[in-house]
């Protein structure tokens, strides 16, 4: 996954240009460059590394540069996250062409490139990237108009692609095609800007058009032409306005965005539940667009999402199951799409993603629309390609989440699918409304109780500083914790890189145990539920093996089996794992921050993986 920023109007290029950058840097951060338009030459400059060498490696003169003969600015520029050819200041975008009339930036991958490149044996290519194909292509086609030229290339595109442009020979406009990768324009007073989110456009506007599959175009400061290939007429696309606030893409005094994110938790899941829950009713507005009749009907249902998303797919099926009293399956989005599906009648398909654009979980949503059957998005980004493709979406009212390990959004995607279970469960009938209350109340506790977790975090930073150099950790849980289990591990192998294992402690003995011994942490979910004297078994058989055991509770339970022991507020146990998970987001927080990790940003990964 890569960053793309585009601008025309009269700020400063360089300011804008390096401003959205730094803003998409947790989208790919091994290399960036930037092209402007200067004197109808141009001018590019690239860089390997963090945005900030970027930055210090532009020559005076250019930084003070305000505006073109027009009297306007124009420039793309682009942070990456290596797919074809290493990190390197020759694979850093922008590419140019052999006459340097063209200068391109891509986000995706262009699978058939060899067989393109093979047609080009008279263009010198200079980088080992899929990409520069693309420009030399354009450059190629040119036969005096650039929405010909890039129409003629796209249509010999496989694979993925968000495309911006500039070209010395049409100057005074920014050119685009999108195909599977995000690309939003931002319209401002006189101005307009292209990236792959909102996030890098936000200090300057709150007004988008996110572009469709197979869309292509050009932006003048004043003016936005918009096609598509399978019409090739003019489109109209609406203008969405996002609520989100420049301060909320900012630290607000914490070290990192992740350690921000976690404290955000109480607040945005409050947002998540007063929106929809009144008193003992629950209210989706326009989010559920099915007839309760379609609903009454489900007999069964497929979750499907990535990584975290996946974890929070895990939880809900033992919740769905719990609640709604019918068979509920998860499958891991690269997985799906690639297997033979056997998708029965009366079956709602919910996909989970945070961006709304992670390249498998919509692929195989494309997949099940095939079979007509209802789908659900459940994503936090207004306008993405899941909000508009799912029959019905429900929002994520988490705000920007910047860190590209998951945490606020991960806990807002439960809060808002137990709320929508508990909805569904109502209308099917499956539940007492007794339980109904019961779970309804706990949920609206969760808040106050993160809370009180996050108002004293000093133990946790105790055990931090214990174990940060230890080089293995097991994670284990049973039956709904199981999946907090998965995630805690994920959690620390994301950012300290430390191996981590999440495993249901019933199958402890079927081969993790040999890895137990005196140098292993075990961390073990033991909150009260109907599994807990298992648990326990499970934790004796660990002690056994001289490990050394953090425990999570919520009641006054004394072991000598339990070497260090974090007490949360007691809740139910359907609702525990919303809990569960702070804790364990924290001690990897806390580990990570001791190594002196890259947090926001680690190593090869990126926040959004919309590419394969």
């Amino acid at each position: 996954m890569c960053g793309i920023i585009g601008y025309i109007g009269k700020r400063n290029i360089i300011e804008v240009l390096i401003s959205g950058l730094k803003h998409l840097e947790y989208r790919g951060y091994d290399s960036s460059g930037i092209a402007i338009l200067k004197e109808n030459k141009i001018l590019r400059y690239r860089a390997t590394g963090k945005i900030s060498k970027l930055e210090s490696s532009l020559p005076t003169s250019l930084i003070s540069h305000q505006e073109s003969s027009n009297g306007y600015s124009l420039g793309i520029g682009h942070t990456r996250w290596a797919t074809h050819g290493k990190p390197s200041e020759e694979n850093a975008h922008p590419h140019i062409d052999c006459n340097r009339n063209f200068v391109i930036v891509h986000n995706g991958i262009i699978e058939n490139f060899l067989e393109l490149k093979s047609k080009l044996q008279h263009h010198k290519f200079s980088s080992e990237t899929d990409t520069e194909v693309v420009v030399h292509l354009i450059e190629k086609n040119y036969n005096g108009n650039m929405l010909e030229a890039i129409k003629n290339t796209i249509k010999l595109l496989e694979g993925s692609y968000a495309i911006v442009l500039i070209s010395r020979l049409e100057p005074q406009k920014l050119f685009f095609a999108r195909k599977d990768s995000p690309l939003i324009i931002g319209i401002g007073e006189d101005e307009t800007f292209i990236a792959s989110d909102v996030i890098s456009m936000l200090g300057y506007t709150n007004k988008f058009i996110f572009l469709e599959n197979y869309d292509y175009g050009e932006i003048s400061n004043t003016e936005i032409k918009i096609y598509n290939l399978n019409s090739e007429k003019l489109q109209q696309r609406s203008v969405n306005i996002v609520n989100w606030t420049p301060q909320m893409i900012e630290k607000s005094g914490f070290k990192h965005f992740m350690l921000k994110e976690i404290y955000e938790q109480p607040q945005v899941l409050r947002e998540n539940i007063t929106a929809r829950v009144f008193s003992e009713e629950i209210v989706f507005s326009e989010e559920i667009k099915f007839t309760k009749k379609l609903l009454k009907n489900i007999q069964k249902i497929l979750i499907i999402g990535c990584g975290t998303s996946y974890h929070a797919a895990l939880v809900c099926k033992y919740f769905f199951e719990h609640v709604l009293k019918i068979p509920v399956e998860t499958d891991v989005g690269s997985e799906f799409r690639y297997r033979e599906c056997i998708l029965q009648k009366n079956t709602l398909v919910i996909f989970i993603s945070q961006s709304g654009e992670t390249a498998d979980t919509l692929a195989s949503l494309r997949i099940v629309k095939q079979y007509k059957l209802p789908t659900l998005g459940v994503c936090n980004v207004i306008g993405s390609s899941l909000f508009r493709e799912a029959d019905s979406t429900i929002y994520i009212r988490c705000g920007p989440e910047i860190g590209v390990a998951s945490t606020k959004a991960f806990t807002g995607q439960l809060v808002c699918l137990y709320i929508f279970g508990l909805y569904l469960a109502k209308i099917k009938q499956t539940i007492s409304q007794k339980r109904y209350i019961e779970l309804l109340n706990s949920i609206y506790k969760v808040p106050t109780y993160i809370e009180q977790i996050l108002s004293d975090t000093s133990y946790i930073k105790q055990l931090a500083k214990m174990f940060y150099t230890k080089h293995d950790f097991l994670y284990l849980a049973r039956g709904i914790n199981y999946p907090i289990a998965l995630e805690g591990a994920l959690k620390l192998k994301e950012i300290s890189y430390i191996h981590a294992e999440g495993y249901p402690a019933g199958e402890m003995k079927h081969g993790p145990i040999a890895l137990i011994d005196k140098e292993m942490p075990v961390v073990i979910i033991a909150t009260k539920g109907s599994l807990l004297q298992k648990v326990f078994s499970n934790l004796e058989e660990v002690k056994s093996r001289e490990a050394k055991v953090i425990a999570l509770t919520n009641y006054g339970v004394e072991s000598k089996s339990i070497d260090y022991k974090l007490v949360l507020p007691e809740t139910d146990e359907f609702v525990s794992p919303i809990l569960n998970v702070v804790p364990l987001q924290l001690l990897a927080y806390y580990i990570a921050d001791l190594l002196n990790r890259e947090i926001d940003q680690p190593r090869n990964l990126a926040k959004s993986v919309t590419v394969e």
